[in-house]
């Protein structure tokens, strides 16, 4: 048996004190996955707290059947996903109630030009779902068998998915590139 998932049915048969090895070892981890998904130091660090509360509070409910990574990660996305609903419906309310519109700076607008990259721009235009995928891929090194178990769906279904969006991404790139290029010249 893996020694993690020793420790987590240990921690399910009353050792609660083994969770700080847990901790310990996907902390970090957990933290670099919401700091992708928020793109915010602060409200990572907040989601990463309450993931792990969350987390050893339905111990219980882990099956050894699946992967604790995967099952820690599926806690990760969906708390991260509701906080993202809310920030945009907080966003939204905000403008109803503020009626002016403020502009940017010619500063703000030309060092948004400068100093923001293409890919980092791209990666902005995707919905939450797709940059999800991205992450879970790319930056956590997922298998599209962990990524099917996190997000619910098939295997072929985040093969296909994926594909998409890694086009999708491509050409936001090229756009945004295409865009920087004609500004400077």
């Amino acid at each position: 048996m893996d020694p993690i998932e020793e420790k987590i049915r240990r921690i399910q048969d009353g050792e609660g004190g083994l969770y700080s090895d847990v901790i310990r070892l996907y902390q970090q981890r957990i933290y670099l996955y919401c700091y992708r998904l928020l793109n915010n130091k602060e409200d990572a660090e907040d989601a990463v707290q309450d993931i792990l509360i969350k987390a050893y509070q339905n111990i219980g409910q882990y099956k050894p059947q699946a992967d604790f990574t995967s099952w820690l990660y599926k806690i990760a996305y969906h708390h991260c996903l509701n906080l993202l609903r809310r920030q945009k419906f907080q966003q939204q309310v905000r403008k109803l109630l503020r009626q002016e519109v403020t502009e940017k700076s010619a500063e703000q607008i030309a060092q948004n030009r400068l100093f923001s990259e293409p890919v980092s721009a791209a990666l902005g235009k995707l919905d939450v779902e797709d940059r999800n995928l991205l992450i879970l891929r790319i930056y956590e090194d997922k298998s599209f068998a962990e990524i099917s178990e996190i997000l619910g769906v098939s295997t072929a279904t985040v093969r296909k998915r994926y594909e998409r969006t890694r086009e999708k991404l491509k050409k936001a790139i090229e756009r945004k590139e295409k865009q920087l290029w004609a500004s400077v010249n």
